[in-house]
């Protein structure tokens, strides 16, 4: 496992960092952890040289509004000894903060929910234009510094899913030790994008890299064109490699978190983890990724990444995976055909959960992390398939 600093913490953390957001569950209920595959992942992960493990309030929930069942899990995977082994990140739920008090109920919850004293990287959660006037009004700088001060959390940063001005903003607003952004090949110009990237690291913030992998999309389904692109690069690498490398190879990155599903992905992430040294691309490699990414940009209909942030909606649709059906048609239906999709659209979400059972609420769209017009997608993509 390679190590790099974390910025003004001057800790070492792993290249790699465990995201505790995809975990494998069992049967459809997220909440429903197979604990015991999960575990071993991340005992696993810990074993071989992981050092950071990353969760939320939400994570592994039913909604935005509950706290999920990943804080809880985590606790239980880092006993016997493996708490004492990483770097535990998790963070504040914004959307649900109105008053300074708020805060302190939260990260105090929070504590007890993963069953430690302190937490070493606390983040304040999927900053945005509609949390973050709310959480300064509210003290959101007391709070940190009385919580670093009284030893709740050793270090502060925040993630973040809007433009690039009001990134400049927080990273200006508050003395943070780090930040979480969105960055992959498809995301270089999106929401902080490389210039964020490079913004933060400049003021010496350390920065964590989600959604490397684009929810999955990256790691597999990839357009034909794109697939033989890699395939002539003369290099064995599969699709998951070459995305993770590309947000390896900038310098300024610190750890890229991983949502692993299942024992082979943690496998191969730390196999991949082990040769991910800065500027270790050559010209002709970051070319054909160039190629790809303009391929890739061209077939997709929807940036959704999955995250569920959307969900649940009150009357039932599967959003994500509507947007998932759309996508893959975007990109293969040329050739595989619109009856193909048509029946995967009906058969995977049923009859209750497809686009036109959406009344325009807009409660997805005040979630949404990736900004899309859900409500506009979901009438382009009913077109389509209904």
């Amino acid at each position: 496992m390679l190590y790099r600093k974390y910025g003004k913490t001057n800790e070492q953390v792993s290249v790699l960092g465990f995201g505790c957001m995809r975990l494998p569950i069992i049967g459809d209920d997220p909440s429903q952890i197979d604990e015991e595959k999960a575990i071993s992942m991340i005992r696993y992960a810990i074993d071989n040289g992981v050092n950071y493990v990353d969760t939320a309030y939400p994570y592994h929930g039913t909604g935005m509004g509950n706290g999920g069942a990943s804080e809880p899990f985590v606790a239980k995977a880092l006993q016997d000894g493996y708490r004492k082994r990483v770097k535990l990140a998790t963070k504040l739920p914004s959307w649900l903060i109105k008053t300074r008090d708020d805060m302190d109920m939260y990260l105090n919850k929070q504590l007890e929910r993963l069953e430690t004293d302190t937490i070493d990287f606390y983040l304040v959660h999927t900053l945005s234009s509609h949390t973050w006037p709310l959480l300064t009004k509210a003290g959101i700088s007391d709070f940190l510094d009385q919580a670093i001060k009284d030893g709740r959390i050793k270090h502060a940063g925040f993630s973040f899913h809007d433009r690039i001005g009001l990134f400049k903003e927080i990273v200006d607003y508050y003395d943070w030790s780090f930040c979480q952004i969105q960055y992959n090949y498809l995301d270089e110009e999106y929401q902080a994008g490389k210039e964020g990237l490079l913004y933060a690291a400049d003021k010496g913030l350390g920065v964590a890299i989600m959604e490397p992998l684009r929810g999955g999309k990256l790691a597999a389904n990839l357009p034909p064109e794109a697939v033989r692109l890699f395939g002539k690069a003369g290099i064995s690498r599969t699709q998951a490699e070459w995305a993770l490398r590309w947000v390896w190879n900038h310098p300024e990155v610190s750890v890229v978190l991983s949502g692993m599903s299942t024992m082979e992905q943690v496998i191969e992430n730390i196999n991949i983890a082990g040769q991910a040294k800065a500027h270790s691309l050559t010209a002709q490699e970051l070319g054909i990724i160039d190629q790809v990414k303009k391929i890739y940009k061209e077939k997709t209909k929807v940036s959704c990444t999955s995250c569920a942030y959307c969900m649940p909606c009150p009357k039932g649709v599967d959003i994500p995976g509507c947007f998932s059906v759309y996508n893959d048609y975007s990109m293969f239906g040329e050739t595989e055909g619109l009856q193909r999709y048509k029946f995967l659209y009906n058969f995977r979400l049923g009859a209750d959960a497809l686009a036109s059972k959406c009344v325009e609420c807009g409660k997805c769209e005040s979630h949404c992390p990736q900004t899309i017009a859900i409500r506009q997608e979901l009438k382009k993509l009913r077109e389509v398939f209904e």
